[in-house]
C-alpha cells in the first residue's frame, strides 16, 4: 500500500511546474509589469506633453486671427472677417475657428470634425486628448467688436503618439526578449547538474545507484551533487554487501564448498520436491556416483590435490547438468557424488551415465596415475508414488552392485519397472503435438500473502501424449534437450495474448525456456509480437530462469533492456537454484523474483531456507522489486510464509491449475 502511495504521489508531481520553468515566468512577469509601467508612464508624458502643444498651437492661432482682424482687416465687416477664418481654417491645422461678437453670437467661423487620423480608431479613444481652446480679443481703438476662439486639429498629435508608443512597445520587447533569452541560457546552463540530480533521483527512486552527477554548476549546487554521488555509492555498496552475505550463506548452507555443487542437504531438499511434491512430481532418474578408493588416492598424494581431484570431478558433473535441462547434482560425502535428471527414462540414464561414467573415469585416471582407479554408479527412477528414501535405497543398492565390478561400471536397479518414453520417442511425440496443435493452456492463480486476492494467472502448457495428456514439467526438459522450447513458447505466447484480448481484466505470466532465451531469432520474433499486441502486453509478465541469467548472460540482458523499453514486467524465474550472485539485479532491471519451489518445501521446519527466503525479500524490497513464491503445498508451509515480506505465493495449497478454456 504504501509503494502504491507513493508511486501515485510521484505521478502527481509529474505534472508540477520546473525551476526553470517557474523562474522563467516570474521573470518574464516582472519584465511585461515593467515594460506595462514603462509604456503607461511615456504614454502619459507624451499625452501631456502633446496636450500642452494643442494649446499653445491653439492659443497662438486664436492670438494671429485676433490681431489680423483687429489691425488687418476691418472686425466689424463680416464678410472680410469670414474670408480670412476660411483662409486660416483651409490650412487642415485646426478643427474649428470661431468669431463671436460680444453677445457670443457668431459672426463668422468654420469647424470639421475629427476624421482620416492616421492611428486606430481604438488608441484614439483610448487616448482621448484633451481640446483646449485658445481665445483672443478682437478691437477696434478702444472698442471690443468680439473675441476668436480656436481649438487646433489633434490629428497630428495622435498620429505622434502612436508612433512614440509604437516604438516604446518594440524598444521594451526587444530588451526583454533577448533579457529572457539570456536568462534561460545561463538557467539553463547552471541548472544543467539540477537536471541531472532529478534524473539521478528517479534512478535511486527504481534502486538504480549507478548513475551520477558530473555536471559542475554554483558551489550550492555542486554540493548538492556531491551529496546525491555520494549517497548513490553508498546505498550500491551496501547492496553489493548485503548480496554478497547473503550470496555467503547460500553458498555455506546450500554449497559444497570444495566442488561449488549442492551440499547433501540441499541435494536432499530439492530432490524432495521433484520427486514427492504433488505439482511437481514427474518421472526420471537419480545417479549415485562413486570414486573408489579415494580414501587411499587422498593418504597416497594428500588433501591438495585429493581436492583438486575433487574439484575437477564436481566441473565435470556440473558441465554434463548444464547440458540437460532441470537436471541438478550434489556432493554426497567425500568422494560420493549425486545427479537427478527429471523427465528421463531409464534407458536414456543408463545411456547418459556410462557417458558421465567414461568422462569422469578419464579425469580420475589422469590424476591418480600410475595408480588404478575407478568409477561407479548406480542409477534408479523415480515412479509416480516413489518418495526420496527409497529411490536413494535403490539407486544405493545399485551402486553397490557395480562397486562388486573393478573396472568402472554403472548398473541400473532392478526394482524399478515403471516404463517410460526413450528421448526419441519424447522428440516424435513433441514435434508432432506441436505440429499438430495437441497442446492445452492451464493457468494457475498467484495470490496476494495475507488477503488471497488473485494478482496473476501463472501460464502452463500440457501436451496429449498417447498416454494421455502429461505437465510441462514433464515433457519441457524433453524439449530443451532437442531444441524444440521455442516452438512451444511460440504457442504459449500467441494463445496467451489473445486471452489477454479476450479477457481485459486478466493478468497472466509466461516463462521461457533455455533455448529460448538463447535464440536470437525467437528473440525477436517475441519482441516483434509484442510490439504489434498493443496496451495488453503490459499485463503479460515474461519470466526468465536464473539458469538463463547465469548461463546467457548477453543474450538475457539484450532481452529484458528490450522488454523494459515496451514496458512489460520481467520475472526472474526459479530463483536460488542457479547460484548466481545477486549482482545481475543491480545490471537489470526486473519487476520481480519468483522463489524455486525447493526452498518453500517444508519451511515450517527448515531455518535455514526461511532465514535466506527473509533476507532476499529485504534486499529486493530495497531495490524495488517483488518477491513471489511458487510451490505452497500445507497450510504450514503457507503459514510459515507470514511475516517474511513476500508480494504473492503459489500453489496446489492456495489454488491449483486450471485449463484457460473453462
Amino acid at each position: 500500500m504504501a509503494r502504491m502511495q507513493e508511486t501515485t504521489q510521484f505521478a502527481r508531481q509529474q505534472g508540477v511546474i520546473t525551476l526553470r520553468t517557474l523562474l522563467l515566468l516570474f521573470t518574464g512577469g516582472l519584465l511585461l509589469l515593467v515594460l506595462v509601467a514603462a509604456v503607461s508612464v511615456s504614454f502619459d508624458r507624451f499625452r501631456d506633453y502633446m496636450t500642452d502643444q494643442l494649446r499653445g498651437h491653439s492659443q497662438d492661432g486664436a492670438t494671429a486671427v485676433g490681431l489680423s482682424l483687429s489691425n488687418a482687416i476691418d472686425g466689424r465687416d463680416p464678410v472680410a472677417a469670414s474670408s480670412l477664418i476660411d483662409a486660416v481654417f483651409d490650412s487642415g491645422r485646426y478643427l474649428s475657428v470661431v468669431y463671436l461678437d460680444n453677445e457670443g453670437e457668431e459672426i463668422a467661423g468654420r469647424e470639421t470634425s475629427l476624421r482620416d487620423v492616421r492611428a486606430p480608431a481604438w488608441f484614439v479613444s483610448l487616448a482621448d486628448l484633451p481640446l483646449p481652446a485658445g481665445e483672443a480679443e478682437v478691437v477696434r481703438g478702444w472698442s471690443r467688436l468680439g473675441k476668436v476662439r480656436v481649438v487646433s486639429h489633434p490629428g497630428r498629435a495622435y498620429e505622434d503618439l502612436w508612433k512614440v508608443t509604437l516604438r516604446t512597445i518594440a524598444g521594451s520587447v526587444l530588451v526583454a526578449g533577448v533579457g529572457l533569452i539570456g536568462l534561460y541560457w545561463m538557467m539553463t546552463r547552471l541548472l544543467r547538474p539540477l537536471r541531472a540530480v532529478e534524473i539521478q533521483a528517479r534512478a535511486l527512486g527504481r534502486r538504480d545507484f549507478r548513475r551520477r552527477v558530473d555536471n559542475t554548476s554554483t558551489r550550492e549546487l555542486n554540493q548538492v551533487t556531491h551529496a546525491m554521488n555520494q549517497m548513490a555509492d553508498d546505498l550500491g555498496q551496501l547492496f553489493e554487501g548485503q548480496a554478497k552475505l547473503i550470496q555467503h550463506l547460500r553458498k555455506v548452507n546450500n554449497e559444497d564448498s570444495v566442488t561449488g555443487l549442492a551440499s547433501r542437504r540441499a541435494f536432499e531438499q530439492r530432490l524432495k520436491v521433484e520427486v514427492e511434491s504433488e505439482e511437481r512430481a514427474a518421472p526420471g532418474v537419480l545417479f549415485l556416483l562413486q570414486l573408489a578408493d579415494f580414501a587411499h588416492y587422498n593418504q597416497s598424494y594428500g588433501r591438495e590435490e585429493a581436492d583438486r581431484l575433487l574439484v575437477s570431478i564436481g566441473d565435470a558433473i556440473g558441465a554434463f547438468t548444464r547440458r540437460h535441462s532441470d537436471s541438478f547434482a550434489g556432493r554426497l560425502n567425500g568422494a560420493g557424488f549425486a545427479v537427478f535428471l527429471p523427465g528421463v527414462s531409464r534407458a536414456d540414464g543408463v545411456i547418459w551415465c556410462r557417458q558421465l561414467l567414461e568422462e569422469l573415469d578419464g579425469i580420475y585416471s589422469d590424476f591418480s596415475a600410475p595408480m588404478v582407479a575407478s568409477v561407479h554408479a548406480g542409477i534408479a527412477q523415480a515412479a509416480g508414488n516413489s518418495n526420496v528414501r527409497d529411490l536413494m535405497a535403490a539407486a544405493d543398492e545399485a551402486l553397490r552392485q557395480a562397486q562388486a565390478e573393478e573396472s568402472s561400471a554403472c548398473h541400473a536397479a532392478d526394482t524399478d519397472r515403471l516404463e517410460h518414453y526413450n528421448s526419441e520417442t519424447w522428440r516424435a511425440i513433441i514435434k508432432q503435438a506441436v505440429r499438430d496443435g495437441r497442446l492445452s493452456l492451464w493457468l494457475q492463480p498467484m495470490v496476494r500473502e495475507g488477503d488471497s486476492e488473485v494478482l496473476f494467472h501463472q501460464v502452463f502448457s500440457r501436451m496429449k501424449t498417447p498416454d494421455g495428456w502429461v505437465k510441462a514439467n514433464i515433457f519441457v526438459p524433453m524439449a530443451e534437450r532437442f531444441g524444440l522450447t521455442p516452438d512451444i513458447d511460440r504457442w504459449v505466447l500467441t494463445r496467451s495474448l489473445a486471452l489477454l484480448r479476450e479477457r481485459t481484466g486478466e493478468r497472466l505470466a509466461m516463462t521461457l525456456g533455455l533455448v529460448s532465451v538463447a535464440s536470437d531469432d525467437f528473440r525477436k520474433e517475441l519482441l516483434g509480437q509484442l510490439t504489434k499486441a498493443g496496451p495488453e502486453r503490459q499485463r503479460l509478465q515474461i519470466g526468465v530462469s536464473e539458469h538463463a541469467v547465469h548461463h546467457h548472460r548477453v543474450q538475457v540482458g539484450l532481452l529484458v533492456r528490450a522488454l523494459n523499453r515496451l514496458e512489460v514486467p520481467v520475472i526472474v524465474d526459479r530463483f536460488g537454484v542457479g547460484g548466481v550472485p545477486f549482482s545481475y539485479l543491480r545490471n537489470l532491471r526486473f519487476q520481480a523474483l519468483r522463489i524455486d519451489s525447493s526452498f518453500i518445501h517444508d519451511i515450517d521446519t527448515h531455518v535455514d531456507n526461511r532465514f535466506y527466503l527473509e533476507s532476499v525479500a529485504t534486499i529486493a524490497r530495497s531495490r524495488g522489486v517483488k518477491v513471489y513464491v511458487t510451490g505452497v503445498e500445507t497450510e504450514s508451509e503457507y503459514s510459515a510464509l507470514g511475516g517474511i515480506g513476500i508480494d504473492g505465493a503459489m500453489g496446489y495449497h492456495l489454488g491449483r491449475p486450471f485449463e484457460a478454456g473453462r
